[in-house]
């Protein structure tokens, strides 16, 4: 079994607050395929990293995990690119984690 984990970014390149229904498709996509899904929107996640000669970089996430019983990584990897297509950005993460459920 795995848990799999996408953090998704509250704001754009530029600032601006993303649009509620990009949330709300990914939601309704992960219920569809996944059988349900959690989403963490409430409190966003605070994000640092830093860029090669530029500083430190910042951002507000939250995340929407699933659990699978396999891993698709060629789904996974399409889904990533639409991701990255819909919410603007160069690079969403995608993690999963195998657990044992207890």
């Amino acid at each position: 079994m795995y848990l799999v984990q996408i953090l998704l970014p509250v704001y754009d390149n530029d600032g601006r607050a993303l649009a509620r229904d990009l949330y709300d498709a990914v939601f309704r996509q992960l219920t569809e395929r996944f059988g349900g899904v959690t989403a963490f929107t409430r409190a966003p996640a605070e994000g640092a990293w830093k860029e090669p000669g530029a500083g430190t970089s910042r951002d507000r996430v939250v995340i929407f995990e699933v659990m699978a019983e396999r891993l698709e990584r060629d789904w996974w990897a399409a889904y990533r690119r639409q991701l990255e297509a819909d919410f603007r950005q160069e690079k969403i993460i995608i993690r999963a984690m195998g657990v044992e459920e207890l």
